[in-house]
């Protein structure tokens, strides 16, 4: 457990796929072509606590939804990126534009397509549900599945690993 600290408490920057991450991976279409997906309450405030914590946060997604623009802005989330079809490309641009080194970063997915980046990262997280070709390269694996705890289960990990977490829950336990 502290070679998993050691990492996450580098981390400046943690990036979320969505579909399977964020959301359990069901795509809702309705007749009339809208996409809708369920997100975690749970997941959107630990997400907002390491963003209080000092930790940045992004999203980069293959699909392109505007239920997905919703919720980074009410999480805030400045950095969005959607309809990435090379997500290691977008990652390289965003570290770049940040200022980031490599280590300095965390990133969370659940599917093969999230592989290129998992293997340059610092901290890699997958969920439970990915395949075991990505459970291979990866620092961790949540005990949450993903849509229901995934998000906030990493989130207070990297928190406790900076030890921000007392501070962050601070106000709850007053």
């Amino acid at each position: 457990m502290s070679e998993l600290l050691n990492q996450a408490k580098g981390v400046r920057l943690f990036i979320f796929d969505v579909d399977g991450v964020l959301t359990d991976g069901t795509l809702y279409l309705g007749d009339d072509g809208q996409e809708y997906k369920a997100f975690n309450s749970l997941d959107g405030h630990g997400m907002k606590m390491l963003k209080a914590s000092g930790v940045e946060l992004a999203i980069i997604t293959g699909r392109r939804s505007q239920c997905v623009s919703h919720r980074a802005a009410n999480l805030g989330i400045a950095h969005l990126h959607q309809g990435v079809e090379d997500k290691l490309a977008a990652y390289e641009t965003l570290i770049g534009s940040l200022g980031l080194a490599p280590g300095q970063t965390g990133y969370m997915g659940d599917d093969v397509v999230d592989l290129p980046v998992l293997r340059r990262v610092g901290f890699a997280v997958c969920v439970p549900a990915a395949p075991d070709v990505v459970k291979a390269h990866v620092h961790y694996v949540t005990q949450r599945p993903g849509g229901r705890g995934a998000a906030r289960e990493v989130c207070e990990l990297v928190m406790q690993a900076q030890q921000t977490f007392d501070a962050q829950m601070a106000a709850y336990r007053a």
